[in-house]
């Protein structure tokens, strides 16, 4: 049972104008990642459309595998039509360099893809799962998902983070209290070459600290360097002695050299830290 506070009136309200929002858009495919918000977004559509809604997900080597399968067995559940689409960012032009809009390339190649797809299938529109803390961070696949004409029902209507958390609760929805995750491409920084190795390596790493019981988190890859970002509040599980070194050998194993754990701790976006306002603000045009 989740300990998530009960949604107030206002905010199941706020639930409701969703889904007459995503009811008036007559057919919608939705962006499905099997994250927090898509999640969210998929299953209010549902209740909202019927049958008249899709979840396409796109599969390639920097999404992991759980999250492939989580998708697909949460569609399964529910009774939604899904596609899995092929979508290897390894091979869009200039990807790998990873340009700091590299995930405006990604997300734009995405979207025509689901295109494809909607229109095949007949549907109407196409959403996406951003909320309103998605505003704030330097999110240059944003800009794709203007120029495409795609929807964001959750950033429309103004969700944030914490009140889909708390009415994916109330709706009994597995990722109530799923970790936030991104693909793993954003473990790299700028100007450092993506690479299918490298990709696997973070993969490796990441799942072996879910496996061992930590919550949120992200390795970070800085050539062969692997900075580990948790939850202060779990630093002290990762220095216990045989935690540290099993977490140390297994990584070593999977390719990194040397192994850190970031004093500041997890937070969404820290490869943006380095770049100025100016930077930020010429990526996005």
């Amino acid at each position: 049972m989740s300990t998530m506070k009960r949604p107030n009136d206002l905010l199941l309200k706020k639930y409701e104008e969703l889904k007459k929002y995503l009811q008036s858009l007559g057919s919608v495919a939705v962006a499905f990642s099997s994250g927090v918000d898509s999640t969210f977004l998929l299953y209010a559509a549902k209740e909202a459309l019927g049958d008249k809604v899709m979840a396409v997900t796109a599969s390639s080597c920097s999404f992991p595998e759980r999250e492939l399968n989580e998708a697909t067995e949460f569609c399964k559940e529910q009774g939604i039509r899904h596609e899995v689409v092929k979508s290897e960012e390894l091979e869009i032009e200039g990807f790998s360099y990873n340009p700091k809009n590299r995930c405006y390339l990604c997300k734009h190649e995405l979207f025509e893809k689901i295109r494809v797809i909607a229109d095949k299938g007949g549907f109407a529109e196409i959403a996406e799962g951003s909320n309103l803390d998605d505003n704030g961070d330097y999110r240059p696949g944003l800009q794709a998902v203007a120029e495409l004409n795609i929807k964001s029902p959750l950033r429309h209507i103004g969700f944030s983070k914490e009140q889909i958390r708390i009415l994916s609760a109330y709706l009994g929805l597995p990722t109530w209290n799923k970790q936030s995750f991104a693909c793993l491409s954003s473990r790299f920084p700028y100007g450092e070459e993506i690479t299918e190795k490298k990709l696997k390596m973070v993969d490796q790493a990441e799942q072996l600290l879910l496996d061992m019981g930590f919550h949120q988190l992200r390795v970070r890859i800085h050539d062969k360097i692997a900075r580990i970002e948790l939850e202060p509040s779990e630093f002290a599980k990762m220095l216990d002695e045989e935690i540290r070194t099993k977490v140390y050998t297994e990584l070593k194993k999977y390719g990194f050299a040397y192994v850190s754990l970031d004093l500041l701790g997890y937070r969404t976006g820290s490869m943006n830290e380095t770049m100025s306002q100016e930077e930020r603000d010429s990526a996005r045009q």
